[in-house]
């Protein structure tokens, strides 16, 4: 079982940043892939970033891409998501996720494990 908490959602301003965090119980971290996933109300959730188990591998969304960065610290059993550049659109609460699968599946297969969510909210 592992249980993730994110924390650093809040209001920003188009143009600015932010940076999701998610810490993660358990001593099996490393085990799997991690990533981040978003939802509006009355959309399905959608994939935003992935990343491999020793971050050897990256995958973003299109929609995303050149915006945000997905890293992970094994030592602290963290996972981060920079967003730079935010949009209006990018108003959404993020999930993060854990998956014993690999993180390029996660694109499409989903998550084993969620958070409880994160919102952001970006202002015109």
């Amino acid at each position: 079982q592992v249980q993730l908490v994110e924390a650093g959602g809040g209001l920003v301003q188009a143009g600015g940043s932010l940076r999701l965090s998610c810490a993660a119980s358990g001593r099996t971290f490393g085990h799997y892939a991690m990533g981040w996933f978003r939802q509006v109300p009355g959309k399905e959730r959608e994939f935003v970033a992935a990343i491999s188990r020793h971050s050897g591998m990256t995958y973003y969304a299109e929609f995303v891409k050149g915006r945000f960065t997905i890293s992970r610290d094994n030592a602290r059993n963290t996972v981060y998501l920079q967003m730079n550049s935010l949009r209006p659109e990018d108003t959404a609460i993020y999930y993060c996720a854990a998956s014993s699968s690999s993180a390029g599946d996660m694109r499409y297969t989903g998550s084993d494990y969620w958070g409880q969510g994160a919102q952001v909210t970006v202002s015109s």
